[in-house]
């Protein structure tokens, strides 16, 4: 009898606990971005609660994955169907689909469709901070010593999954079974954090690594993509401090101290309000900019380094085709001081230095 009310009074604190979990979600809810087609099923974030977060995770989807600034035309898909975006000829997304991940994260998966020199379709996975609306990065969930240690795992994983089909391969052969073999014997498996696939459900992280084959050898991939899954149990010496605040039930946020994929907002020469996304910061020390001016709202690239906390980029203005290079329009420097960006944006033609203030949104 004891036993059975002790049971009963777990079960009823799990289900409080998932209902409490649940909760602080019931407001949010994803519908799809308009003017939704065939071709277009793209989520759109509605959480009332928390304005800014809603705005913050909206405005990153749509300017990384459309390349189109909310409020800046009557069609957010332009870009992306019409073969004008910077890294392909068209995408297309055909649907969307909300996880059931921990209480303070939103993760969803993206399937669509990308072509440049072919067409390929493609599954995708999107990951936000619901407390800040704050893009995660996977690296910046694992303390930095453990980082090396957990890629490593990781391929590891890949290779034994590897292995062990390549022994099922040469113990049925078929006809395309040298090609398979080849195809899987020289496949890459030296992945990094920054460039891996993930999503976050109740208890578990899955890492998606990209499959072996490309393009043309697609139809003899039966493995496909690689799906690591790690119970977070597996990962708690793992953590780091940002990692065990997200997964835990705080409200109270604290910063991951990673710039990539924030967004940052403030005003050139104290005047002329900006919004700015630091979409790449590569290992060399490269870096991928996009800002708009809150006015026109068209998407202005930055190329450039970040080093010891410095941006130092160049603003291109236009292509000269005789002198077959860009011509810059700007020259930005400036430091990184905890969540501000302040610096000089000065013109390429007159020389004139006009202040750079940003602040982390």
């Amino acid at each position: 009898m004891i036993k059975h009310l002790i049971y009963k009074g777990i079960l009823f604190l799990i289900m409080l606990m998932s209902i409490l979990s649940f909760s602080q979600q019931k407001n949010l809810k994803i519908t799809n971005l308009q003017p939704q087609s065939e071709n277009f099923v793209f989520p759109l974030i509605s959480f009332k609660e928390k304005p800014l977060v809603q705005d913050k995770i909206n405005t990153f989807l749509q300017v990384s994955e459309l390349e189109f600034v909310p409020g800046s035309g009557e069609n957010p898909f332009q870009l992306a169907s019409t073969a004008t975006n910077s890294y392909t000829n068209y995408v297309y997304f055909y649907s969307w689909k909300k996880l059931n991940s921990p209480k303070n994260v939103l993760s969803f998966q993206l399937q669509g469709e990308a072509s440049g020199a072919y067409s390929e379709g493609f599954i995708t996975y999107r990951n936000f901070d619901l407390r800040t609306g704050n893009f995660l990065n996977l690296q910046d969930l694992f303390q930095p010593n453990s980082i090396a240690k957990i890629e490593k795992v990781i391929n590891d994983k890949i290779r034994k999954r590897i292995k062990d089909y390549i022994f099922e391969l040469k113990s049925s052969p078929t006809r395309d079974q040298d090609e398979q073999i080849a195809m899987y014997e020289n496949c890459f498996t030296e992945n990094t954090l920054p460039y891996l696939k993930f999503y976050l459900e109740k208890d578990q992280l899955t890492v998606v690594a990209g499959r072996c084959s490309n393009h043309a050898m697609r139809a003899l991939d039966d493995l496909g993509s690689h799906e690591i899954v790690f119970k977070f149990k597996e990962l708690e010496k793992y953590w780091s401090p940002f990692a065990r605040n997200l997964l835990s039930d705080s409200e109270v946020a604290v910063s991951s101290g990673s710039i990539q994929n924030k967004l940052y907002q403030g005003r050139i020469d104290g005047k002329y309000p900006i919004m700015l996304l630091v979409e790449d910061i590569y290992e060399d020390g490269s870096l991928s900019i996009v800002y708009w001016y809150k006015k026109n709202k068209k998407l202005i690239d930055w190329r450039g380094t970040f080093k010891n906390n410095h941006f130092s980029a160049t603003e291109d203005d236009y292509h000269d085709e005789e002198m077959k290079k860009w011509i810059p329009r700007a020259e930005i420097e400036a430091d990184l001081n905890n969540r501000n960006i302040t610096g000089t944006w000065q013109d390429y033609r007159t020389k004139k230095y006009l202040k750079l203030e940003l602040e982390e949104l």
